[in-house]
């Protein structure tokens, strides 16, 4: 399965393959995957083939992240409060998915509730990385990318609230794309932080991306963030042409003499980024450096953990054990549902809820949330006005390639956390955001991103195309080197 999704699709129009073959050949690769890496929560051994039509995603299959409802197959968020969870229903993305022939073949593994950054807290176990069984995948979307970095399928569906969607794509050396907000829907997502969830794809190219959000995009009455997007062609809009573009980076993010006693792998993965900015400019597009204010850029995490804790508070309180999931033992109520929270719940996402409980409370609100919303809306507008004058931000994902699961996972370091963490300017604004692979450090892949502003998806996928082509990484599948 390590060819694109037009190149399935010409072979199945010619019938020199069939779906059939597809799906067993995807069936099996998920079984060793799911034996190596742990990628999957369900692998759906019953997926059956479907007709071949104009329709490019035809006949060819995908997976899902577990946190998508999928109407008669277990979705548990990765959590064992909904471990017996099956849904009645379909998230809307996933019908139109199936309205046009795809097949899904397995729900892959995310941290829990998509609250997490590493791939670990998943109630099935951590993932590994098929590049390197001894790093993370990056999180919450881990399975997603685990799974399609391997060839499993050549796209699968993932959902970003931080970075949770693209700083994965960037570890396992694939592409991770999040639309401007409401251009997919959300209905049937397992809701996290309404105001910054974005539904979106992981691929093993832009082109591949591009196709898939295509087949998702537009209105739904059932989410009333939708737009009309049925002006936008995103497939057709990669022309490769960007002459004239202009793009910025952030120079405090960038400098490398803006680190005390920087990594080796930090210092290589700048390097392979100012390569990358010679290579936009080789391309005709205009590449500058901006500045914005430290302290800015230092609060994007607490700004970020402040409002999407908050949020997720609100919107799990409906994880009782009384409506759906496993029961308490207990003949009260208020018990039960406490002993379903307090078992069902990982350590980490009761601190989530501790730390959004706490800053709603009144005497709380005006010192953390609400200063909170008003940061957020500065970065938001310091981004909006760089937009009028640029096509986008472009960036490296992270400090390097992926971190070892011993000893890196929860480690915070408060000299690089802004450039860890740049990537929930995207979910703050809404802004459309794609990480492309940008090389390896230490055979080990890492990536760049594009950010630009709400509804311009088709200029920054189509700069995202063309900077693909002037690298050889595309359509790469992982080879492990441990």
């Amino acid at each position: 399965m390590n060819k694109s999704i037009k190149e399935l699709h010409e072979l199945l129009i010619n019938n020199e393959i069939t779906s059939e073959e597809l799906i067993k050949e995807s069936l099996e690769k998920s079984e060793i995957v799911q034996e190596k890496y742990n990628a999957f929560v369900t692998i759906c051994h019953d997926a059956k083939s479907s007709a071949i039509t104009d329709e490019l995603i035809s006949g060819i299959p995908f997976g899902v992240k577990d946190n998508f409802s999928t109407k008669g197959v277990l979705s548990t968020g990765s959590s064992n409060t909904l471990n017996n969870y099956v849904p009645f229903f379909n998230a809307t993305v996933i019908e139109r998915l199936f309205n046009k022939g795809a097949v899904m073949v397995n729900k892959t593994v995310l941290d829990e509730f998509g609250m997490g950054g590493t791939g670990t807290t998943g109630h099935t176990g951590t993932v590994l990385n098929p590049w390197d069984k001894t790093r993370m995948c990056a999180g919450s979307s881990a399975g997603s990318a685990c799974a399609v970095a391997a060839g499993v399928y050549p796209y699968a569906l993932g959902s970003d609230t931080g970075d949770s969607i693209r700083k994965p794509a960037a570890y396992c050396g694939i592409v991770g794309y999040k639309p401007t907000y409401g251009m997919l829907s959300r209905y049937g997502l397992f809701p996290f932080a309404s105001s910054m969830d974005h539904v979106g794809v992981l691929s093993r190219s832009v082109e591949d991306a591009a196709i898939v959000v295509d087949a998702m995009k537009g209105i739904d009455e059932n989410d009333m963030t939708t737009w009309d997007s049925s002006h936008i062609n995103l497939t057709e809009s990669l022309t490769g042409d960007v002459k004239c573009k202009k793009l910025f980076y952030i120079k405090e993010l960038c400098d490398i003499n803006n680190y005390d006693n920087p990594s080796d792998e930090l210092k290589l993965h700048l390097e392979n980024f100012n390569k990358t900015l010679e290579l936009c400019k080789d391309l005709g597009v205009e590449v500058k450096e901006e500045s914005v204010d430290q302290k800015v850029l230092n609060a994007i995490d607490s700004v970020y953990v402040v409002l999407s804790c908050a949020e997720a508070t609100s919107n799990m309180s409906n994880l009782t054990g009384i409506i759906f999931g496993p029961r308490g033992n207990s003949t009260n109520i208020t018990e039960m549902m406490k002993e379903h929270r307090t078992k069902g719940f990982s350590p980490l996402i009761k601190r989530r809820f501790v730390i959004g409980s706490y800053v709603l409370q009144s005497e709380n609100q005006d010192r953390y949330f609400k200063n909170a919303q008003k940061l957020r809306r500065l970065i938001v507008d310091i981004m909006k006005k760089f937009f009028k004058e640029y096509d986008g931000l472009i960036l490296p994902v992270g400090t390097g390639p992926a971190k070892t699961l011993v000893g890196e996972a929860d480690k915070l370091d408060n000299n690089t956390s802004a450039l860890d963490e740049h990537l929930q300017i995207g979910n703050f604004g809404g802004f459309p955001s794609i990480t492309i692979p940008n090389g390896f450090v230490n055979n080990l892949p890492v990536g760049v991103n594009i950010t630009g502003n709400c509804y311009d998806d088709a200029n920054v996928l189509n700069i995202a195309y063309a900077l693909e082509s002037k690298m050889s990484y595309k359509g790469q599948i992982a080879k492990e080197v441990k």
